[in-house]
């Protein structure tokens, strides 16, 4: 079976209506990144961080998959797919799909401070989490967020799954973000490589690249059409 590998980032979720940093009005210009999404911030202002992370998954409760997150589950029917996702959402499990590797960590879990294997996931009745809080083991819980100044654990599954790829899409990114935008470069010559972005950004000169400027939802609508229709 073709294996299709999916690189992710913000702008599929944008259409869902979840509030990228980047864009115009997002969360760049609402909070310094470095106070909610750095190690030194979190050091510093743990509560501040606690409550931010509060927030963003109360929004995520209100947000629904969108076609673009459907459409990629959907092909789990016919394919051996696999999303690589910058996103700490859980939109792609919410649309079905089963292999899902979070680059940056993911917002409906927390993570032991002092055993950092250790991860707990929140409910929707039970979203919020703080400096106080505590783990079943007893230890104290952080935010599951990789954040700027930390490694990034899932960069090599991700470089291996890129490798193993017969067709690569990276959907909705700016690739600004490294590990991530380097993923493109781990497929295997001769391998087709999609970039679907209403707004591309400049690529390395890979000759199996095709982008597609437009939105996550009419790119894959599109795309999946046409693997089905090469299969």
């Amino acid at each position: 079976m073709k294996k299709i590998v999916f690189s992710t980032g913000a702008g599929v979720s944008a259409e869902s209506g979840i509030t990228t940093f980047r864009d115009a009005g997002g969360l760049w210009e609402q909070y310094p990144v470095m106070q909610v999404a750095s190690a030194q911030g979190f050091a510093a202002d743990p509560e501040l961080v606690h409550r931010f992370y509060n927030m963003r998954r109360h929004d995520l409760m209100a947000a629904k998959p969108n076609e673009a997150h459907l459409l990629i589950a959907d092909l789990q029917k016919d394919f051996d797919v696999s999303v690589i996702t910058q996103n700490v959402d859980d939109l792609h499990e919410r649309a079905g799909s089963r292999d899902v590797l979070h680059l940056h960590g993911e917002l409906m879990k927390l993570r032991s401070i002092t055993h950092p294997d250790y991860t707990e996931t929140l409910t929707p009745g039970n979203l919020e989490s703080s400096p106080a809080t505590r783990g079943r083991n007893g230890d104290p819980m952080r935010p599951h967020i990789v954040f700027f100044g930390e490694a990034v654990p899932n960069i090599e599954p991700a470089m291996r799954l890129a490798a193993e790829a017969d067709v690569f899409v990276v959907i909705g990114t700016s690739l600004n973000v490294y590990p991530a935008a380097g993923l493109m470069e781990c497929v295997r010559p001769g391998t087709p490589i999609y970039y679907i972005d209403p707004c591309p950004a400049r690529t390395p000169p890979l000759p199996d690249l095709h982008v597609m400027p437009m939105k996550a939802t009419e790119g894959m609508r599109l795309l999946a059409a046409q693997l089905r229709s090469e299969a």
